[in-house]
């Protein structure tokens, strides 16, 4: 577990669990220590352990992969919290959604506000989660590239959905990926457009790098 933020309103919590070392993140209101979990990939104890003594509101979940889900059924158990995801990604979870979340929609606990902004590419349900300037980003951006995409349509899909929800927030953006390490807007604001200035194949989909030629 590693605490990422810790404003005086607000704690995140990264715990990277699971095989292939999925992104977990516990955001925590420190007055009232209600809070929410972002995806669940799997070793639901350690997340359990983390959040003994915070009101868990709400599971939610950036889309829908395996690598995201694993332990999704024994957190909704345990916590008895309402999952949340997309409709277009709601088959690909192990159960149900209870809630279904739609682009702009508001989710509030204690009196943090998170708004949902749908970003389709990497799968056609995949959404990111913005308050202040933190942004749980999933699958959608990581350091250095996108999400990797299965065809060149959902490529041209989520570059889209990068240039026109993410680039345009504040460069102390800070972006929390579904893997790896944290960036922020700023940061990946230059290789984006710069990528996006250059000619390229019109085919090109999969695991694309900004720095791809």
């Amino acid at each position: 577990m590693t605490v990422i933020v810790d404003d005086g309103r607000l704690e995140i919590e990264r715990l990277q669990l699971g095989p292939f070392g999925t992104n977990t993140y516990i955001m925590t209101s420190q007055g009232t220590k209600e809070g929410v979990i972002f995806d669940a990939p799997g070793e639901p104890q350690k997340v359990l352990e983390q959040v003994r003594g915070v009101t868990i509101k709400y599971i939610l979940m950036t889309h829908g992969h395996a690598d995201h889900t694993g332990a999704l059924t024994e957190l909704k158990s345990s916590l008895g919290a309402p999952v949340a995801a997309h409709p277009d990604d709601s088959g690909s979870l192990p159960d149900p959604p209870d809630i279904l979340l739609e682009d702009g929609q508001m989710l509030s606990f204690d009196d943090v506000q998170l708004e949902v902004l749908h970003t389709p590419g990497h799968t056609p349900g995949s959404v990111c989660f913005l308050t202040g300037a933190y942004l749980v980003s999933g699958d959608t951006l990581f350091p250095g590239g996108p999400g990797k995409t299965w065809s060149p349509a959902d490529f041209r899909q989520i570059l889209d959905s990068i240039e026109r929800r993410i680039l345009p927030m504040p460069d102390d953006t800070n972006v929390y990926p579904g893997h790896g390490d944290a960036t922020t807007v700023k940061a990946e604001r230059p290789p984006i457009e710069a990528f996006c200035a250059k000619p390229r194949d019109a085919n090109l989909y999969g695991d694309v790098l900004w720095s791809t030629s």
